[in-house]
């Protein structure tokens, strides 16, 4: 009889102690207001830079570590650091991004590896309706206010694969100097919250 109460003491202690080491991933709200994106697009002949706003996002934290997120980019609001309403406008029709079709692009990450400040994010790039695997460098940090702050200076998407395919030499062999660089570059820096 003491064997079976104290069997039964310890499974009630083993389920206790179980309940109190599992952690719920916490959903994090990215602060829009407070988050960038940047972009570099480069040509033969120089470069060009802006930034474009994120619509939305969520990141999923376990504890200290991200484990998940999902991110609306408002692609209408592309703008061109030099204020060129014509680049921005080139970059909105059918031939670039395609934004009265489609206004928004989305990231959903499905696996995140390393710690801190090494971490590989992996996930779904969609872009015109096109969803492709990307995976970049990031850190991230759970600061003291209880904010998390996500850092990915230098992600490379190849355009092509997103049909975006203008002033590309992969597909216009006789462009010459007028050539676009297929990848295009994005930093992205976030803030998000409870």
């Amino acid at each position: 009889m003491k064997l079976k109460i104290s069997s039964i003491f310890l499974l009630v202690a083993v389920v206790s102690l179980s309940a109190f080491t599992t952690i719920k991933p916490v959903t994090y709200t990215v602060d829009a207001a407070k988050s960038t994106i940047t972009w570099i697009g480069k040509k033969v002949t120089g470069s060009h830079n802006g930034t474009i706003s994120l619509q939305s996002g969520t990141l999923n934290v376990d504890g200290k570590k991200v484990t998940g997120g999902t991110f609306t980019i408002d692609m209408n609001s592309i703008k061109d650091a030099d204020g060129s309403a014509k680049l921005e406008g080139h970059l909105k029709a059918d031939d670039f991004f395609g934004t009265a079709k489609f206004p928004t692009a989305t990231f959903v990450i499905t696996k995140v590896t390393g710690a801190d400040a090494n971490l590989t994010v992996t996930g779904n790039l969609t872009i015109k309706g096109i969803t492709k695997p990307l995976s970049f460098p990031a850190s991230v940090t759970v600061n003291t206010d209880g904010t998390v702050s996500a850092l990915a200076g230098k992600i490379t998407v190849d355009r092509t694969k997103y049909d975006i395919r203008y002033g590309s030499k992969s597909f216009f062999d006789s462009i010459g100097d007028k050539a676009i660089d297929d990848n295009f570059e994005i930093g992205v820096k976030l803030v998000a919250k409870k």
